[in-house]
């Protein structure tokens, strides 16, 4: 199966126009999806609501959305009568299999004026693919703070490796007339981290190395770790007025198990839809 991650900056691509289609062309082929930076209602790409437009346009694909951010200003419209016109920012999972629950996972923030801080999280999907139940997670983390990101991840980690213990989205399911959902070992981290690689928070999150094997168990693997690796200079983030800038920050962070089964990894240099580029890989 292919998977990809895909910061979509609400839609706006490196040329500074909207527009959804070519997004959805970007992800065409794979079977799992996560996105970040979906929004509804803002004022940055038109008020659209992009979940919806990505549903139509990805019709083949089961699709959980998690707003990390929720606001309403109170807009009423020319009678006084509350629009309920919500203003929300969030991440998205699809995909061709059924995502049987999910969770929207809100990470730790800190207080911040001197630049915009905004909720983040992980959207957390269940799903049953072919091959056996698979847990992923669309994340976003802070861009600016190294210590609000150390917090989102060591939370992050927790939660993941948590999970069989919590029972996921529900547990007891039975009373209310649902099966039982699975409780899979295996996950995959995937989206925006912000970090570079080797930083601080990168480190805390695959633990270090050492001569045989990495510290802990949980730790899960840099996908770009396994396979045949990147080429030199390789990056997600791109600004083409400032090349010099570009950065490696979007990964996917594979659970111990699943790491035999991670084939080609790759990024799609040439796609113009976002500030960043989609970062692909196979699992068999």
């Amino acid at each position: 199966m292919k998977l990809v991650t895909y910061n979509t900056q609400y839609g706006v691509g490196r040329d500074g126009r909207f527009d959804l289609e070519r997004i959805a062309k970007e992800v065409e082929g794979a079977d799992i999806i996560a996105l970040q930076e979906v929004t509804r209602n803002f004022a940055r790409n038109g008020g659209v609501d992009m979940i919806d437009g990505l549903a139509a346009l990805l019709s083949g694909h089961f699709y959980a959305f998690g707003p990390a951010m929720d606001l309403d200003f109170g807009a009423t419209d020319k009678d006084g009568k509350p629009l309920n016109k919500r203003f929300q920012f969030g991440n998205m999972v699809l995909s061709r299999w059924p995502i049987a629950a999910s969770r929207n996972l809100l990470l730790p923030r800190t207080l911040r004026f001197s630049r915009g801080n905004l909720q983040r999280s992980a959207l957390e999907a269940l799903v049953i693919t072919p091959s056996g139940p698979i847990r992923i997670y669309s994340v976003h983390l802070d861009h600016i703070s190294v210590a609000e990101r150390t917090l989102q991840i060591r939370h992050l980690k927790e939660r993941a490796s948590a999970y069989a213990g919590e029972g996921g989205a529900i547990s007891g399911s039975a009373e209310y007339g649902f099966p039982e959902p699975p409780r899979p070992q295996g996950f995959i981290l995937m989206g925006d981290f912000n970090m570079d690689r080797f930083s601080p928070e990168y480190t805390l999150m695959t633990g270090e190395w050492d001569a045989a094997s990495r510290e802990a168990d949980s730790d899960p693997v840099d996908a770009y770790s396994l396979g045949e690796g990147l080429p030199d200079g390789a990056v997600s983030w791109v600004d083409d007025a400032k090349p010099e800038d570009n950065r490696l920050i979007d990964f996917a962070f594979i659970e111990k198990s699943l790491t035999g089964r991670v084939g080609k990894v790759w990024i799609d240099r040439e796609a113009q839809g976002s500030d960043h580029l989609p970062v692909w890989f196979e699992l068999a």
